[in-house]
C-alpha cells in the first residue's frame, strides 16, 4: 500500500495524518494482516456451545458457560464474535393461552403467594398451571407442570389428549414425594382459579400433606407470572417456528426439554448454573 501510495505521489505520513490513524498502528495491522484469525479458537468454542444448545443460547449464556467451562473472554467479545458467525436465536413467539376457569365450582383459596415468586428455601413456594400444544391433526397435547421457584426446577409433570382431572393430579403426586419432609417451611402450591384447582380431590390431597393452597384472582396472568414465563420459554425454544408432529413425538420432545432445562440450561439469576446443579450446589455448601 506504501509503495502505491508513492507512486501516485502521495506520502503515507500525510494520508496516516489524514485519517487520523496512529502510524504505529498502521503498520501493526499491516504486519498481521493475511495471518490466521487470532479467534479461531473461540470462534469453534463458540459455534459448537450454540450448536449444543439448538442456537437457545444468546452471547450472555455462551459467555456464563465459558466462564463455567474455565475460559477467560469478555462478554463483549463474545457478542461480536457471534455477531460475526450471525448466530443467532430466530424463534417464532406466539400466544396462546389454555383456559380451564369455568366459574367457581369448589374451593377458591386466597392468594398467598400475592406475586412474590422469590424465595430462598427450596419446595417453600410450588407454582403449577395447564397449557396445551396442537399436535398433528386434529390431536391436542395438555401439559401440566409443578415448578419451584427456589430455582425453577420442575419437580412433577404429566401429559395427556385431555384435561382430565386425574392428569393434573398425577403431576401434583409427582411432586409430594420429591417435596416430603425437604421444605424448611411449610409449602405454598399457588395454581390459577380452574376447575381442577377448585375439585374436593385436590383440596383434599393439599391439606392431607399440610400444603397451603394459593390462588391468582380471575383473569389476571400476572399472579402466575413465573409459570406463564416458563411455559413461553418451553414453546419458544422447541415448539414454535417448528411443524407439528403427532402426540407421542411431542410428548417425547417435551421430556427431553423438561430434562434439559433441569440440568443443562443454565440461568443468570442462579449464578450460571442449571435449576438442578444449583439446588446441589446449594445443599453442598449448607452442610
Amino acid at each position: 500500500m506504501a509503495f502505491e501510495l508513492q507512486k501516485e505521489g502521495f506520502r503515507l505520513t500525510d494520508v496516516l495524518e489524514i485519517v487520523d490513524l496512529p502510524e504505529a498502528t498502521y503498520h501493526y495491522h499491516r504486519q498481521r494482516f493475511g495471518l490466521e484469525d487470532p479467534d479461531v479458537e473461540w470462534k469453534t468454542l463458540i459455534r459448537a456451545l450454540f450448536e449444543k444448545h439448538d442456537g437457545r443460547y444468546g452471547y450472555r449464556r455462551i459467555h456464563l458457560e465459558l466462564k463455567a467451562q474455565g475460559y477467560v473472554i469478555n462478554h463483549k467479545k463474545v457478542q461480536r464474535i457471534m455477531g460475526e458467525l450471525n448466530l443467532t436465536c430466530i424463534k417464532f413467539i406466539r400466544k396462546s393461552r389454555y383456559r380451564s376457569y369455568k366459574g367457581q365450582v369448589g374451593t377458591i383459596a386466597k392468594n398467598r403467594l400475592n406475586r412474590r415468586f422469590h424465595t430462598s428455601r427450596a419446595f417453600q413456594k410450588i407454582v403449577t398451571d395447564v397449557t396445551e400444544f396442537k399436535c398433528m391433526g386434529e390431536e391436542k397435547l395438555y401439559l401440566s407442570p409443578m415448578m419451584d421457584l427456589y430455582n425453577g426446577e420442575i419437580i412433577g409433570m404429566s401429559m395427556a389428549k385431555r384435561p382430565t382431572l386425574d392428569f393434573v393430579l398425577d403431576s401434583l403426586h409427582q411432586a409430594l414425594p420429591i417435596i416430603g419432609d425437604q421444605a424448611a417451611y411449610r409449602t405454598t402450591i399457588h395454581s390459577d382459579q380452574g376447575w381442577h384447582y377448585q375439585h374436593r380431590l385436590w383440596v383434599k390431597a393439599l391439606k392431607q400433606h399440610r400444603i397451603f393452597q394459593s390462588m391468582s384472582r380471575k383473569a389476571t396472568c400476572a399472579d402466575n407470572a413465573a409459570m406463564e414465563n416458563f411455559f413461553g420459554l418451553l414453546k419458544q425454544e422447541m415448539y414454535h417456528g417448528e411443524e407439528r408432529v403427532p402426540y407421542e413425538e411431542l410428548k417425547l420432545n417435551i421430556e427431553r426439554y423438561v430434562h434439559y432445562y433441569n440440568h443443562e440450561r443454565i440461568k443468570q439469576k442462579l449464578a450460571g448454573m442449571s435449576p438442578v446443579n444449583y439446588r446441589i450446589h446449594a445443599s453442598q455448601l449448607a452442610v
